[in-house]
């Protein structure tokens, strides 16, 4: 059984000949079948490269040729152009053609014009489909394989038919992603309608409606300050991250939401992506702080023997990832079996429940900053549950469907309040309304507090001084 491929651009009257006379042999021979590709005149120079490229053709014109073997353990055999195949057609069937110029022209503006209306009604499927397109950046951090199924299985995207995941690397090759990818698909998850990996930037965030970074793999907190040249780490941000924002600019929708989480240069990050998409709202990239936030929870509800759902409202100041301070001048800790009893509903203020206060300013920030490592040290592994856990409280609380007086910590570019500098993305309490966020402006600002921001303020200040030394070439000097 003889098994063709014809394949030529929709426009070409040679590609017209070529198919009718294959239509006559399969409808005269019952042992010859043909499979026919009509691509469009614009894409057919990169469809032409890359089928030449996977099976190690060389080839140039139009049309193209070939024999499948598939059934016989091979994968194909280039028979070649226009004149091969009238050769190969009348040397083996003693079959030729007799068409004139005036019907291969009709014939190949018909096809161009079936071309167009086929992507034409492509086009409006994929638009009445109306796919929500998330992205995850440096995918194969450990938190990613707990994020994806917990993103797509609770309701987060209930407003949308599908979702699109796409995974980006730039630390690997394509063969661990695409075993991610696997692993997505075997999920199941009837919301998914497609999964795609890169390794490459080239096309990133393409339609991105929704981007969340990830750590990249080679990041390593812990090492930061021990190394030689400390600067090393924000040059090879500053890079990176830039080229991240350039490609936002270019690709993402102009309303996508950017959340950057991780455990280094989380603002700075988040401010080299703001810097770099200037057509993108820069309200709509945050960098997450919640984890931190829940780690606190969680070290005042073991000291109060209450759940860590118990305790609310605590305020993550500064460099998420560096300089930050926990502010429990709003905390509320509920159900707590005090002296003082009342309602469901009643709260008492947090500061007012711990008297040890050598504990509250000496021990809890220690454990707080400490907690993570801890975790990583027990487990053997990044603290990638709680993470995952953080980024969809921001993403939730981010929805249309939400609206809370609960405060949350937020990475965002200042407006110049609680005297921090406009422009510096600073982790400040902020409130979620309709798919918004705004400033809380109710907060006490002591001497104390004053302080501990200038800190982080001076911290962040010298990574971007550092991060502004580097140039489309590398670092300046």
């Amino acid at each position: 059984m003889a098994k063709f491929v014809l394949a030529g651009k929709a426009d070409c009257p040679r590609y017209a000949k070529a198919e009718l006379l294959a239509d006559l042999l399969q409808r005269s021979l019952p042992d010859f079948h043909i499979h026919k590709i009509c691509v469009h005149p614009s894409d057919w120079k990169d469809w032409l490269e890359g089928t030449c490229s996977s099976n190690g053709w060389k080839h140039e014109s139009c049309p193209i040729v070939w024999r499948e073997l598939i059934d016989r353990g091979g994968k194909g055999m280039l028979l070649g152009g226009f004149s091969d195949f009238l050769e190969h057609v009348q040397g083996y069937y003693s079959i030729t053609s007799d068409m004139g110029s005036e019907l291969m022209m009709k014939i190949a503006a018909e096809n161009l014009e079936v071309t167009e209306l086929r992507m034409e009604e492509e086009a409006l499927r994929k638009d009445l489909l109306k796919v929500f397109h998330v992205w995850i950046a440096s995918a194969l951090n450990p938190t990613c394989y707990s994020l994806i199924p917990t993103l797509l299985a609770t309701g987060l995207f209930r407003d949308v038919p599908a979702v699109s995941l796409h995974l980006l690397d730039l630390d690997s090759g394509e063969e661990p992603l695409l075993g991610l990818k696997m692993e997505t698909e075997d999920l199941a998850l009837p919301q998914l309608h497609e999964v795609t990996v890169h390794s490459d930037p080239t096309s990133a965030f393409q339609s991105a409606d929704l981007i969340v970074f990830l750590d990249d793999r080679s990041a390593n907190p812990e090492t930061r300050v021990e190394q030689d040249d400390k600067e090393r780490p924000v040059r090879r941000v500053a890079e990176r991250f830039r080229c991240y924002g350039r490609l936002i600019e270019a690709h993402a929708q102009r309303d996508v939401r950017v959340v950057v989480a991780g455990d280094s240069y989380v603002n700075l990050k988040c401010s080299l992506l703001i810097e770099n998409a200037p057509s993108v709202d820069p309200r709509r990239f945050v960098a997450m702080a919640t984890q931190m936030e829940n780690e606190a929870r969680a070290q005042l509800a073991e000291k109060l023997a209450v759940k860590t759902t118990d305790i609310t409202d605590i305020i993550v100041w500064g460099n998420i990832s560096g300089s930050s301070h926990v502010d429990l001048q709003r905390a509320k800790v509920f159900r707590y079996r005090g002296s003082i009893w009342g309602p469901t509903g009643f709260s008492q203020p947090v500061s007012e429940m711990i008297y040890d206060r050598k504990w509250l300013e000496t021990d809890f920030p220690s454990l707080v900053g400490s907690r993570r490592r801890t975790v990583s040290r027990k487990t053997n592994r990044t603290a990638a549950i709680s993470a995952t856990n953080g980024i969809l409280a921001v993403l939730n609380a981010w929805s249309s469907r939400y609206t809370s007086t609960e405060l949350f910590s937020l990475g965002v570019v200042s407006p110049g309040k609680f005297g921090v500098p406009a422009g510096l993305v600073f982790s400040v309490p902020v409130r979620f309304h309709s798919g918004d966020w705004s400033l809380c402006s109710d907060i006490t600002m002591n001497d104390e507090l004053r302080s501990k921001l200038e800190t982080a303020i001076n911290e962040l200040t010298v990574e971007k001084d550092v991060a502004g030394g580097i140039t489309e070439n590398g670092p300046e000097g």
